[in-house]
């Protein structure tokens, strides 16, 4: 014989969460953000980095 299924425990957040939902909609994807400050590399490229980019 298979076993009940156990209730879930009723949490606040959730519910408030799904009638949030219901009356003002589902919140936009999130989007992801590009590094503003990204690093610039310590070293100038060597001339055999330089010229197997370029093949």
């Amino acid at each position: 014989m298979a076993r009940k299924k156990k209730a879930k425990r009723f949490r606040a957040f959730t519910a408030v969460k799904e009638l949030a939902r219901e009356r003002v909609g589902a919140p936009p994807a999130g989007q992801v953000v590009v590094e503003k400050k990204k690093k610039p590399e310590k070293h100038k490229p060597t001339l055999e980095k330089l010229l197997s980019e370029g093949e």
